[in-house]
């Protein structure tokens, strides 16, 4: 029992380890954009941790001042998509291991 115990807490250690990098499920925007909205996308979770709604209002406040309007930003721990959106402006990644976001622009 105190070594499942071990083993458990050493698999969340690792896990906490690697949730701390973005992990792209789908994009296809440019490399140099990508990045650019990433970074927003980070920073915005960071900065707004469990208020997806200052978050979301954030990235998308963002987004529209750097790359023109309209952009949409769907934020949170569970959600799927199925959308219509402008070719190379969608990017869906999941930050921090749980908080996924999706922003796109149609």
């Amino acid at each position: 029992m105190v070594e499942a115990e071990a083993d458990y807490k050493r698999d969340m250690e690792a896990f906490y380890k690697m949730a701390k990098y973005p992990l792209i499920k789908y994009t296809d925007m440019h490399a140099e954009m990508r990045d650019e909205a990433m970074d927003i996308c980070i920073t915005a979770v960071e900065k707004h941790q469990q208020d997806w709604e200052k978050a979301t209002q954030m990235i998308k406040e963002t987004m529209d001042k750097k790359f023109g309007s309209p952009w949409h930003v769907v934020a949170g721990a569970y959600f799927s998509y199925e959308i219509t959106y402008e070719c190379k402006n969608i990017l869906y990644l999941y930050v921090g291991g749980t908080t996924g976001v999706l922003v796109w622009k149609m």
